[in-house]
């Protein structure tokens, strides 16, 4: 209802303003934004929906604000596209129509009530309302007795003894296996699920409905609801540091904890989350792809669940035969929406639902046929006896091709139990939810009956069946699952780890570099990630009196007030205001200690605007002084004019990259000297290595041999035709991921270089 309401104020403000209000800038303006929010908040709206099925909610707002890394985003980027066209024309065709009248006596009567309605149309969209309900559920109260209800585990089981594989099968829902509904879709999984400890009534809660999120709810005993700080969560280093979870409780029991997955471990932040909570071995497309037979079989995202499958076999027979202690995770991706993706080695590639093949429902036969061979191969080795198999879903299946078919029956997660100590065969009907799937783990392995707001299923009662409504109770303690993550409200002190690169304040520890926004009530952090501007970039948008503290490479920060430190990659942290005074200090040992000192300074505005200025700078346009080129730090010496078919400041130095330019191209401002010795420090990638390199100044050419390893190389020239360009031309480059920024395409590398100088000769 309220969305016809909104739709209506909205078609009332366009009429009015188009046909009565007359002609005015102000108010053509005014009017024509606030319908503009309107019609951005709907698609939101609508593009939130096609993902999660239940519009903005925190999966949206958590995935948003977290690492994209590694995303299969190619099934969407038609539908992203049709979207942005459609927004273009929408802003167009408001344009047009609003301005219809507009050489009619202007008034302001009918440009008021064209605004109050269009403003109207804003407030009743439920766009608007879950954007709103979702800020202020971070800053509630909560209720008072989440400390009653939320119980920390014991840190270690006292005498462990099984082993256990935990598979997470992705959006794999319990309803799939319903035989009425979808006749042996699942025959093979279904029924080994009959075989073991089955349980049919495990419901999805809020803050549960995603990967990452299910992850942290079987694993923790509670939802992830992330803190809205920015994107702050994508820059913490921890994941809720002060919770006991699982993974913890194994870690110090003894166990080795593995984690195997297809797509990249960084999306979401899923990397993040297992190394600080136990998991030291993890497994993702990158990981991977040194191991796995073929490393160019893959989907959207990563490896197939066969491929995975067979590694997550290799690996358990690898230390079952060790004898070590050991948790073994896995999670599938095959059936990820829209409509997943069929392996090349499953039997059935192929379900048809309605008199026609559906792509989601075969992607869910195919996928737990590889699912259930690789149990059935644990089950048939001598190791069974001391091992635990748990399958369950991450999730319940989110807006895909079977969605219409699935909302018409009782959807529930998947939670079944395979023991090969006490073999049991039960199907359990007790009301439970997926944050009680740690908490019965656990209880089998010979621990507590509960962790966090999980209980045991065995032993235990399910805060589901305490309240009458779970999901309203879990929404009203909101807050108070928000405020275990710590997160720190001021900055006064901090430490930077130089060998661990973080930053540590207020009990938090975060990844660098990093920016934070610092007042008198609240810190912002913004990272720096593949998918975000650069730092320098996002503090040139901070106001003229916004505190900030900066840590980044020295050189990052040297050319606006370090000079000095130009050259230099070690960390340093800059702090101040832009309108203000700046300082920038070097970090010079392992554990360095700072303080934030902010002074109450006059605002100069030509300040602010020249340091904006500068942070704006390109890289390729920053300019150091120095006698040589040196390729690990941006810009170039003050010598050079401009340069071209150069990647990117690593560490040690830069690549050369074709796809920026078929050769290396170094214009320097003045001519070269007539006689000079060009020293290169460099090396070559892959087969440009051992072969002839053309080197060219001016129409002479002299040819350079790399290796693999950097070496020095002289080479003399003589020009009399004084050129001022450098050119040196890779003979073969090659396309590869080789020190990548994880999420970009693949660069051609042809040789690597750390230093060029150009050193005037007499002779």
């Amino acid at each position: 209802m309220s969305e016809l309401i909104s739709v209506a104020l909205f078609l009332a403000s366009v009429v009015i303003y188009a046909w009565k209000a007359g002609r005015n800038t102000w108010w053509f303006a005014a009017t024509l934004t606030v319908l503009g929010i309107f019609v951005v908040l709907n698609i939101t709206l609508y593009a939130s929906d096609y993902f999660t099925g239940d519009g903005i909610n925190d999966a949206v707002l958590y995935t948003l604000t977290n690492s994209l890394t590694g995303a299969g985003v190619s099934k969407y980027i038609l539908p992203g596209a049709g979207l942005s066209l459609a927004l273009i024309g929408v802003f167009f065709a408001l344009g047009w129509v609003l301005r219809r009248r507009r050489h009619h006596p202007h008034h302001i009567g009918y440009s008021l009530l064209a605004l109050v309605l269009a403003l109207a149309s804003v407030d009743a969209s439920p766009a608007f309302h879950q954007i709103t309900e979702l800020v202020k559920s971070q800053s509630r109260d909560g209720d008072p007795d989440f400390a009653d209800w939320y119980k920390e585990p014991s840190k270690r089981i006292a005498n462990p003894k099984l082993n256990l594989v935990y598979i997470y099968g992705e959006s794999l829902e319990r309803t799939y296996f319903n035989e009425q509904a979808f006749p042996d879709l699942a025959p093979e999984l279904g029924a080994l699920k009959k075989e073991s400890i089955d349980y049919s009534h495990t419901e999805q809660l809020p803050g549960t409905d995603y990967t990452i999120a299910g992850m942290v709810a079987s694993q923790c005993g509670i939802p992830l609801f992330a803190p809205f700080e920015g994107n702050a969560s994508a820059s913490v280093s921890s994941f809720f540091p002060q919770n006991i979870c699982l993974g913890d409780i194994l870690k110090n029991s003894g166990y080795e904890n593995y984690f195997m997955q297809g797509a990249n471990l960084r999306f979401a932040g899923k990397d993040v989350f297992l190394k600080s909570h136990g998991f030291d071995h993890l497994y993702g497309a990158e990981e991977l792809k040194t191991t796995v037979a073929d490393p160019t079989y893959r989907n959207d995202w990563g490896f197939y669940d066969d491929t995975v499958l067979d590694e997550t076999w290799k690996k358990f027979e690898e230390l079952s035969r060790s004898g070590k202690r050991f948790s073994l995770f896995a999670l599938t991706v095959d059936t990820h929406h829209p409509d997943g993706f069929i392996s090349r080695t499953c039997k059935r590639k192929s379900y048809q639902y309605d008199g026609k093949p559906n792509q989601s429902f075969s992607a869910v036969s195919c996928s737990q046929e590889h699912i259930a061979a690789l149990i059935e191969k644990i089950k048939a080795s001598p190791w069974f006896k001391n091992t635990v198999i748990v399958v369950s879903s991450d999730h319940l299946a989110m807006n895909n091709t079977a969605w219409k078919y699935l909302n018409k029956q009782d959807r529930s997660d998947l939670f079944f139990v395979l023991r090969g100590d006490k073999p049991q065969q039960d199907v359990s009907g007790v009301k439970r939810n997926t944050m009680d799937n740690g908490a019965t783990v656990l209880d089998i392995m010979g621990g507590d009956n509960f962790i966090g707001l999980g209980r045991s299923s065995l032993s235990g009662q399910s805060l589901s069946e305490v309240f009458l409504n779970m999901k309203e109770k879990v929404l009203g303690w909101k807050p108070d699952i928000v405020r275990l993550w710590k997160f720190p409200k001021e900055m006064k002190d901090f430490t930077i780890d130089g060998e661990k690169n973080t930053i540590a304040f207020s009990g938090t520890h975060f990844r660098l570099p990093l920016l934070l926004r610092v007042s008198d009530k609240r810190v912002e952090p913004l990272p720096e990630s593949e998918y975000s501007a650069p730092l320098r970039f996002q503090l040139a948008d901070f106001a003229p009196r916004d505190n900030f503290v900066w840590i980044d490479r020295c050189y990052k920060m040297a050319q606006l007030w370090a000079p000095e430190l130009a050259l230099s990659t070690d960390w340093c942290v800059s702090q101040g205001q832009l309108g203000g005074e700046q300082k920038v200090l070097h970090v010079d040992n392992a554990q360095w200690k700072g303080k934030t000192a902010f002074k109450e300074t006059v605002i100069d505005t030509d300040r602010y605007k020249h340091n904006v200025d500068l942070l704006k700078v390109v890289d390729n346009d920053i300019r150091y002084k120095a006698d040589s080129f040196i390729f690990n730090v941006a810009g170039a010496p003050e010598e050079v004019q401009q340069f071209s078919g150069i990647s990117r400041p690593e560490s040690w130095g830069r690549w050369s990259n074709a796809q920026l330019g078929k050769e290396v191209k170094i214009e320097y401002k003045e001519p070269l000297p007539e006689k000079f010795d060009l020293v290169i420090t460099a090396k070559a990638w892959g087969p440009n290595a051992n072969r002839p390199i053309p080197v060219r100044v001016g129409n002479k050419e002299q040819t350079l041999t790399l290796s693999n390893e950097v070496s020095t190389t002289t080479l003399h020239f003589d020009n009399p035709s004084r050129s001022k360009t450098l050119v040196i031309v890779p003979p073969e480059p090659q396309s590869t991921n080789e020190g990548n920024i994880l999420g970009h395409s693949p660069r051609q590398l042809g040789i690597g270089m750390v230093d060029i100088k150009v050193v005037k000769s007499e002779g």
